[in-house]
């Protein structure tokens, strides 16, 4: 039994996947605090989940948390499970949850879709727990110019994630796949995205690093200018040979 927030079908609307048909699986809770963040209501856990009740229709039912595990891969069959590229396994922060993940990326690994792991990077402990059922690894670096743990203010002084993101990417070199997404605002600080791509660099040199200019949402009103994007990307490129700037594109038709 899990908390979860959602299943919906879809495409991927961000890093290296973007625009490959996708079914989401989103869980509830998360103990971080983004400022850019577009899906606050995942940040405790839900109540009640919603699931699509047929592909690409934008209907749901809803029904009451904790939600088995059985009970989400029967609703992701409605969804014509076997015929979507990737299932994305997101949150919230899913490695909350490592039992339900582990449960839930064990059985979907006996579907055709490739299991994808959305996640802030931070709990390696629960990633070493789900590894093996895992094909994509798509883990943020974030930033402490914009991201607070839960319970702290914004007064406090920021708590750089570094360390705990190398601990992270070092396990994750142990998936078949993983790539590393920045999300750049522009109150971001250019050293932080450079200092991740040269921890990066010494750990796993060959790990694609993307940089994604951040879609307004709720505190953040303003992108970074294309310029400034484009010079950091340069500036990475020296650090790392594979680095790509990637917007979010499911914002701009309107896919959840």
């Amino acid at each position: 039994m899990g908390n979860f927030v959602e299943l919906f079908s879809s495409v991927q609307g961000e890093g290296p996947q973007v625009g490959r048909s996708t079914l989401f699986i989103r869980l509830g809770a998360c103990d971080l605090r983004c400022r850019w963040c577009d899906s606050p209501h995942t940040w405790r856990p839900a109540a009640e989940c919603r699931l699509e009740t047929a592909r690409g229709s934008g209907s749901f039912r809803t029904i009451a948390n904790p939600v088995a595990v059985g009970a989400m891969l029967a609703a992701a069959g409605v969804l014509d499970l076997d015929r979507h590229e990737f299932v994305s396994i997101t949150g919230g922060e899913p490695l909350l949850q490592p039992e339900v993940v582990l449960e839930l990326a064990s059985a979907l690994r006996q579907r055709p879709p490739r299991v994808h792991l959305e996640t802030h990077g931070l709990a390696a402990d629960a990633l070493e727990r789900v590894l093996g059922v895992i094909d994509v690894v798509s883990m943020d670096w974030k930033l402490a110019s914009d991201v607070r743990r839960a319970g702290r203010s914004t007064r406090d002084a920021p708590e750089p994630f570094h360390e705990a993101h190398e601990r992270f990417l070092r396990v994750a070199l142990g998936a078949p796949e993983r790539y590393v997404k920045i999300v750049v605002t522009p109150a971001s600080e250019d050293s932080e995205v450079l200092e991740a791509a040269e921890r990066i660099a010494r750990i796993a040199p060959e790990t694609l690093l993307v940089l994604q200019p951040v879609t307004p949402f709720g505190p953040v009103r303003d992108r970074p200018s294309a310029q400034r994007m484009l010079a950091l990307a340069a500036r990475a490129c020296e650090r790392l040979p594979d680095v790509r700037v990637i917007p979010q594109t499911h914002p701009i038709y309107g896919a959840p």
